[in-house]
């Protein structure tokens, strides 16, 4: 049976997610299950809730937590990563109150913009850590990544490493059904294509019963911008101004352009309402409320769990069983949106089966989808080339084409934020020259 290994496992309820579902999959519940994690209370957390589940859906599975990440890797199948590095504090702090001194204020800075950047060059060196590790320990092991920012960290790893690596969100599976049910529109016997980049794609098409629904879809948001404020202001604001349906939510997209939080225009952040300093009140709110989650889920014999719609499980079972399965990946372009970059990490349709992932060709967006697509793409290109060169200009110019950062302050403020975050950082970032 398989070999399945968690890194970042003390993130326990993701692990009680993904692992959970692996439990409950006849082709995978009587795999090992091979948890590490730096902070080993966390671990130790992870490895008592999973035997629970374990033990309360049959006992069939091997719950096993290592301190040796390359013990834990040797000769594992699928290696899933949903590692955090620099935590809360003092990274995501760093993030969030560097930039407010320049005036620039983010909703969760973990994807894209200044905060998504500074989170991706101390993350890439950690990332090329795990690649060598797998590559000595299990080389034919498919690395399901869940880390963000998503793009760049499995741009960097599909480029540069030999691992087989696939990006996998929660955004996409969920995106039409949320759509329709906000609309109060019927979800069954519905059809949809999404393509693009992750936390970026588009519902290019959505029907029922071959009926296209977005001349119906428009009409009702329209109706909703008008009746108050709600969860996903900003984007029905971008399917109303570019036509389509984007993948990841209000609170992301706000920062993902240049159009929404403005100094200039400071009524837009309650006509849209949009949550500033979303993910720190996240993480204050999760840290607070862990020892009650924890006693639920670490202390608790009687533990069970439901599968849920995270792709992880589904796709090891289709790899496994030989039953194909379709879902939205993160994969190399390739020629597969023709109007986006080859190199860049595309989040598009893929067949799932015992060869593997295998994308599908969707060819050109539409050209303004595609102009959004690379704003966003050249910031992920560009923090890449300064992770690989340690060259500190490249922070610079990814920072400098951020189109949040960007509307927001000059080229000279741009630098000197960067150099203060760089110094703020400290010995979580390599040395930039």
């Amino acid at each position: 049976m398989p070999k399945i290994t968690f890194l970042g496992a003390g993130s326990t309820v993701f692990a009680k997610n993904v692992l959970g579902d692996c439990l409950l999959t006849p082709a995978l519940r009587d795999s090992e299950f091979a948890l590490y994690d730096i902070d080993l209370q966390r671990l130790k957390d992870s490895e008592k809730m999973l035997k629970a589940i374990n033990n309360n859906t049959g006992n069939h599975g091997t719950i096993v937590a290592y301190t040796d990440r390359k013990l834990a890797l040797r000769n594992a199948d699928y290696v899933i990563n949903a590692v955090q590095i620099g935590g809360y504090e003092p990274c995501t702090v760093i993030d969030f109150e560097v930039p407010k001194k320049y005036g620039l204020r983010q909703t969760i800075g973990d994807t894209l913009g200044i905060g998504g950047i500074f989170r991706a060059l101390r993350t890439i060196p950690v990332m090329f850590e795990f690649a060598a590790d797998i590559e000595q320990e299990c080389p034919d092991a498919w690395l399901l990544n869940y880390t963000n920012p998503m793009s760049i960290l499995t741009g960097a790893m599909q480029r540069y490493t030999k691992v087989k690596t696939i990006g996998l969100c929660h955004s996409v599976q969920v995106c039409a059904d949320h759509l329709l049910k906000h609309l109060d529109m019927p979800r069954d016997r519905i059809q949809w294509q999404i393509a693009g980049i992750n936390h970026m794609a588009w519902l290019l098409e959505i029907t029922r019963d071959g009926v296209d629904l977005y001349p119906e879809i428009k009409r009702r948001a329209e109706i909703k911008q008008n009746q108050g404020k709600h969860w996903d202001m900003v984007r029905y604001e971008i399917m109303k101004h570019f036509g389509y349906y984007v993948t990841e939510s209000s609170e992301h997209n706000a920062e993902y352009m240049p159009y929404f939080i403005k100094a200039r225009y400071p009524e837009l952040i309650d006509k849209l309402n949009i949550p500033l300093d979303e993910y720190p009140r996240r993480c204050v709110s999760q840290i607070k409320g862990w020892e009650k989650m924890r006693d639920h889920l670490v202390n608790n014999d009687n533990l069970t769990h439901q599968r849920t719609n995270e792709y992880g499980s589904y796709i090891m079972e289709a790899m496994e069983t030989n039953i194909p399965i379709k879902i939205g990946g993160n994969v190399l372009n390739n020629g597969l949106i023709t109007n986006l970059p080859s190199e860049a990490c595309v989040e598009v349709p893929c067949l799932v089966d015992r060869c593997g992932i295998s994308p599908c060709y969707v060819g050109a967006l539409p050209i303004q989808l595609a102009a959004l697509n690379m704003t966003n793409i050249n910031v992920h290109l560009l923090t890449i080339e300064a992770a690989v060169t340690l060259k500190k200009e490249h922070i610079y110019h990814a920072a400098m084409l951020d189109p949040h950062t960007s509307s927001e302050l000059s080229i000279d403020e741009i630098k000197q934020l960067c150099d203060d975050l760089i110094e703020a950082h400290g010995e979580w970032l390599p040395k930039f020259k």
